[in-house]
């Protein structure tokens, strides 16, 4: 194996156990993390030793995998808390995503939705009505030269915690790209998580 490919590897499996291990949610803190073990991260970019996302993404499954004896109870449990808050969160049209859609899983995982609403404020409002407690950030994003502001609500289910992200709703239709494989977001609605849950029961039955 060359230099170049052996410290990639190393920096991927640290950035993988920062994520299962340590909690960094990341892809890209938990490289940059990982790196500075073996040199300044610019250095180790120009010499192309850092991972992709892919490659992370890849190691923590196996990480996972390898670890992780109760997995499988713990991706139902989560994916049963997700069908409730997309099911209570419906006039906002939500997809999960993340990695409680992949299987990706760890002890620390919480759970991605994506909202769809013309103001954060009619979310706010909504979450107010129902009683539910949140609280709330502005998460401002970078795309080229252009920075972009995203409206963020954390709710608490069963000690799991739920991201919501606020997204204009035009923007429904078109899926935003994934950070892992560069092509479209892997995202499902309420009824197509219902059918994974009951694929995973049928296989578990």
């Amino acid at each position: 194996m060359r230099t170049t490919d052996r410290i990639r590897q190393l920096i991927a499996h640290e950035a993988a156990r920062l994520m299962a291990e340590e909690g960094v949610r990341e892809y890209r803190d938990a490289k940059r993390k990982a790196a500075r073990q073996f040199g300044a991260a610019k250095a180790l970019a120009l010499g192309s030793h850092l991972p992709t996302n892919a490659e992370i993404h890849a190691e923590l499954q196996r990480l996972i995998d390898f670890r992780d004896e109760a997995r499988p109870e713990r991706l139902l449990r989560l994916r049963l808390l997700a069908l409730d808050a997309l099911e209570t969160l419906a006039p906002f049209r939500p997809y999960l995503v993340g990695s409680v859609l992949s299987g990706a899983v760890t002890e620390r995982s919480d759970i991605d939705l994506h909202l769809f609403a013309d103001t954060p404020e009619e979310v706010e409002a909504y979450l107010e009505r129902q009683g539910i407690p949140f609280s709330s950030e502005t998460v401002t994003v970078r795309y080229g030269s252009e920075f972009i502001d995203y409206p963020h609500f954390y709710l608490e289910s069963d000690g799991v915690v739920i991201e919501c992200t606020v997204y204009p709703s035009g923007d429904r239709r078109r899926s935003p790209k994934s950070s892992i494989t560069g092509k479209a977001m892997e995202r499902a609605d309420a009824k197509k998580l219902h059918t994974i849950i009951a694929a995973m029961a049928e296989r578990t039955a």
